[in-house]
């Protein structure tokens, strides 16, 4: 805001009759920890409140609301560790919804003035505590309950939000043109009617703008290069990285609005090669690109329809010679990939539901919630590995795309058995990927004959193996059985003794089973040795317990 909006503004402020629950008026500064509280408290009142933006205000007598001045510089201030106070302050709030601070000068007097974004869909903590107003009092948000989950209940659609300093100029006219194709697209019945429209009938009929205003979806998805500065303090962006297969950068390009158009600019970035599979057993190689285009933009249109823009964070796609990896901020709002999956139905909770309506309608997304069963039947049919979601991190949803055939066993399943329904799939490329089941999810697959191995070291069961014609590959996974390891350990001992654990540890290591980790295959190999010497008697530690020296007992010496 420049100098006469802030006089303004400060005006309207005053002439408020008094502190409320979304304003406060100080003389002069606070203690850096009650100031990050009284923001928390701010933001949560406004949320409640449904105001757009909550105020604290020093240099401003309270009751009288006169203008006496203030010597805080929050610039020169510091928070606690000695860090800068603007940046302490942000990095206390979780959400960081943001605030902007102005300092300024009014009638002689100097002002700054805490401009704070609402809280939406959860409480605003600072370090770990949410606060909250009671009339003008700041006090902790856990002693009012109800207003806590009241908080939780908002659902402030930030996508909707009407930019006001944005006009219709601010909008690409590329953009725009290419949204009435899509729309068209999309609505072929109504292409004459489209026709007629002009520029702000069509965005207020597809859903971009509500009454000729421009939202902030609008800007997102038809903005100039130049306006995403109009949406700060979030941030419009998606950035492409690619590295290599030591996860070195080689690369990387950012792209801001219009998205409508530059989300195939990013696409255009990707490598995306053909490859040539050949499956053991088979006669003819798969060929085809490592994805799917389809694929590749439903995933990143995903990440901008339900990005959590409050968060002020970007959009990535990392691009390494085996695989694509898409995140956006913000939880994965139905629970689980496996809800949205058996559910088969739209989900009714979206962060950006005014977005998403809008990418529908410009057809850039296919339906709303639809979109992921569709990935993953895209990735069956290609014989590829299926799309892997990982919701573990916190505020954060990335998806993992895998540009190439991880195990040949189960791209050969999915081309002999078309009866398996995609829940038992999904759950085979679980352990395709050594990722830990449920042991009813065991029982279901073994009672299948699809996998073996004791649980929870599961491989593709043995009749699969063969009709893939990967039988050897079956063998180094399973491994053999513990009399043959055991043998094998008897004539190196017979051979070369003493032996120490080294030289046990080159013969077996890489003849254990593949789908074993090194702790597990060095533990294995304890347990061979513990059976052969304290239970069978065949062989005995002629050394030290620090140093073992192996070598056979008398009696087993023929």
């Amino acid at each position: 805001m420049n100098t006469t909006e802030l006089h303004a503004l400060l005006d309207r402020l005053r002439a408020e009759p008094h502190e409320t629950e979304w304003l406060e008026f100080k003389a002069n500064r606070y203690e850096s920890q009650t100031l990050g509280e009284y923001i928390s408290a701010l933001a949560n009142s406004a949320g409640l409140l449904g105001k757009p933006r909550a105020y604290l205000v020093f240099g401003v007598q309270d009751g009288t609301h006169e203008v006496i001045g203030t010597t805080f510089d929050p610039a020169a201030e510091k928070g606690k560790g000695n860090q800068p106070l603007p940046l302490w302050l942000s990095l206390g709030l979780h959400p960081n919804v943001g605030f902007e601070i102005h300092p300024f000068d009014y009638r002689g007097k100097r002002v700054v003035l805490f401009e704070i974004h609402p809280a939406f869909d959860r409480p605003v903590k600072f370090y770990g505590t949410a606060f909250i107003r009671d009339g003008s009092s700041k006090t902790e948000l856990a002693k009012y309950p109800e207003k806590e989950r009241r908080i939780w209940q908002l659902r402030i659609d930030w996508s909707a939000q009407i930019c006001a300093q944005a006009t219709l100029t601010d909008l690409d006219e590329a953009a725009i043109a290419k949204a009435r194709h899509e729309y068209k697209t999309k609505f072929p019945a109504k292409i004459a009617e489209v026709d007629a429209w002009d520029d702000a009938t069509f965005l207020n009929k597809a859903k971009v703008t509500i009454r000729g205003e421009i939202t902030n979806a609008a800007l997102l998805l038809l903005g100039k290069p130049e306006s995403s500065t109009l949406l700060t303090p979030s941030v419009a962006r998606i950035s492409w990285i690619l590295k290599n297969e030591r996860n070195e950068e080689l690369d990387y390009e950012h792209f801001g609005p219009p998205f409508i158009l530059n989300v195939d600019k990013v696409l255009a970035r990707i490598r995306n090669l053909n490859v040539r599979e050949l499956p053991s057993g088979t006669l003819f190689p798969i060929e085809l690109t490592q994805y799917d285009p389809w694929v590749i933009r439903e995933a990143l249109n995903n990440c901008i329809a339900h990005q959590d823009y409050g968060l002020r964070g970007r959009i990535n796609v990392v691009e390494t010679p085996d695989s694509l990896l898409l995140g956006n901020l913000g939880g994965f709002l139905p629970g689980s990939v496996e809800t949205v999956i058996r559910q088969d139905a739209p989900s009714e909770l979206y962060r950006n539901p005014f977005l998403a309506e809008a990418m529908v309608n410009l057809n850039l997304i296919d339906t709303q919630g639809g979109g992921i069963k569709r990935m993953f039947l895209t990735q069956r049919r290609r014989f590829f590995p299926l799309p892997d979601y990982d919701l573990s991190q916190h505020e954060r949803v990335a998806v993992t795309i895998r540009g190439r055939i991880l195990d040949e066993r189960f791209t050969r399943l999915l081309m002999e058995r078309t009866d398996l329904d995609l829940g038992t799939i999904m759950l085979l490329d679980r352990v395709q990927k050594r990722y830990p089941i449920s042991r009813d999810e065991h029982r279901l697959l073994k009672k299948a004959a699809l996998v073996e191995g004791r649980y929870p070291h599961l491989i593709i069961a043995a009749k699969v193996a063969a009709a893939a014609g990967d039988k050897a590959r079956y063998i180094r996974e399973r491994g053999f059985n513990t009399r043959y390891y055991q043998d094998m350990i008897v004539d190196l001992i017979k051979e070369q003794q003493p032996v120490t654990r080294e030289d046990i540890d080159r013969l077996l290591l890489d003849k254990l089973p593949e789908v074993l980790t090194e702790e597990q295959k060095r533990k294995k190999i304890h347990n061979l040795l513990f059976e052969l010497g304290g239970r069978q008697g065949r062989i005995r530690n002629a050394g030290s317990r620090r140093y073992p020296q192996w070598v056979l007992n008398d009696s087993h010496k023929q």
